[in-house]
């Protein structure tokens, strides 16, 4: 009966002793996620303050939040459109030097983001590490467009050759550099933390850089390359926000409460629109259509050339349905314009995503935007998001359907090389030719 009377006794100490280790493992846990709750805590910032400039916010006084933010959105709006204007103007140079400025704005803003979350464990070499990741991962992409497109210019100057033909290496080592000391700044009670740093920061270059050099890639190909994907997301951005304004009843997404299908299917067929218009309008002009090169004679980027069939106005055949409608048997059109379709189609219905996802990403760390660089607008991410997911998708396009091996490039790399490696590519190309029957044999002269 002892024996009965102290099995519950042990049974409790059991109990406890379970509940003990229980406890100390909720306490483990709890000290491992401890830092993560503090960051939490940290993450959720205070409303911004209005940052209307005083003189729009006197102008506006009198009319309500709704619409004063709609009078902001859209002076700002015309403001950054005329500014697009005005860097088109200058030339592909400066537009290439305002993409990387972009660049640079929106690295600077999603990095911030993370700082402000893990700023006061102090993490050592945080911000001279991102940027210099940042340097590093320009310093590749960069150097790489420029062999590729200057190829000429690069093997003229002997600095740029060496640096051409050692430029992966180099990239390579600096990068090393950069992981070398990350390794040697952990400390030991912020191990996770800064690993959860070394990935914000990779992962915002393979956002942000990447396809910032794809953009640039893109302007070379030919400006419209670069303007009509670019107009044709603005376009997008303000349309569907008009018709949902005005007419918007039936919310699109969670993420963003404000979007809402009117907006969505209205924006694209006014995207689609104007895609086609734009590119009609652009394909007749050769500055737009031409590719970026270099002129060895005058020692200046050119964008002159003869347009390609691409932007050379054929005569297609209206379908039998539509032939009763528009009385056309027969319509004119640049085939660009067939392309724009694709580009302003993907702009309107996957482009919008980019967006989505930046408003998941500014919901998880509950931010109203990523900055407050414009006013009425956010942060430049805030303007690019899907700026960059459209840039991908021109790259790939041109990829696929457009791009073909360039006669000019290959010439240029082929001058470069020794005499007898000129020879031995010469025989083997004259063999080739002569199989196809292309050229002559001595037996046939």
């Amino acid at each position: 009966m002892s024996e009965l009377r102290q099995r519950p006794g042990r049974e409790a100490d059991g109990q406890q002793d379970s509940e003990g280790k229980e406890s100390e493992l909720e306490s483990k846990l709890d000290g491992e996620t401890a830092s993560d709750s503090e960051c939490k805590s940290e993450v959720a910032q205070a409303a911004p303050a209005d940052d209307t400039p005083e003189v729009l916010n006197r102008a506006l006084s009198n009319l309500s939040s709704r619409w004063k933010n709609w009078w902001v959105r859209g002076i700002l709006t015309l403001a950054m459109i005329f500014f697009f204007f005005i860097i088109i103007y200058l030339g592909p140079m400066v537009l290439m030097m305002i993409v990387m400025c972009v660049q640079i704005k929106c690295f600077q803003e999603i990095i911030t983001i993370g700082y402000n979350v893990y700023h006061s464990y102090d993490l050592p070499w945080f911000r001279t590490l991102s940027w210099y990741f940042l340097l590093c991962v320009n310093y590749f992409f960069y150097g790489e467009t420029v062999t590729d497109y200057f190829f000429t210019l690069v093997q003229r100057e002997e600095p740029l050759r060496i640096l051409s033909k050692y430029h992966r290496f180099i990239s390579f080592a600096l990068y090393l550099t950069g992981f070398c000391m990350f390794v040697l700044s952990l400390v030991k009670k912020h191990y996770r933390l800064q690993f959860y740093m070394f990935g914000w920061t990779h992962v915002t270059l393979l956002i942000v850089v990447t396809q910032s050099h794809l953009i640039i890639h893109n302007l070379f190909e030919g400006m419209i390359w670069f303007i009509v994907p670019i107009s044709c997301v603005i376009c997008n951005d303000i349309m569907a926000y008009m018709f949902g304004f005005f007419f918007g009843r039936t919310p699109l997404i969670k993420l963003s409460p404000k979007k809402t299908w009117e907006g969505f299917i209205g924006g694209f067929f006014a995207t689609v629109l104007f895609g086609l218009v734009l590119s009609y309008a652009m394909s007749g002009c050769t500055y737009f259509v031409c590719p970026v090169e270099f002129n060895n004679d005058t020692n200046r980027f050119t964008v002159d050339c003869e347009p390609s069939e691409l932007f050379q106005l054929q005569e297609y055949s209206v379908p039998p349905v539509l032939q009763s409608v528009l009385s056309w048997k027969t319509i004119r059109m640049y085939p660009f314009q067939i392309h724009s379709t694709a580009l302003s189609t993907f702009a309107s219905l996957i482009g919008p995503f980019g967006g989505f996802f930046a408003s998941g990403f500014k919901r998880a760390f509950k931010i109203k935007d990523f900055a407050s660089t414009i006013p009425g607008h956010g942060g430049i991410m805030d303007r690019f998001d899907c700026q960059y997911l459209m840039a991908t998708f021109v790259n790939v396009y041109i990829a696929s359907f457009i791009r073909g091996p360039n006669p000019s490039k290959l010439i240029q790399q082929l001058l470069t090389l020794r005499p007898d490696q000129q020879l031995s590519i010469f025989n083997t190309l004259k063999a080739h030719l002569l199989d196809k029957g292309v050229l002559l044999g001595p037996e046939d002269a």
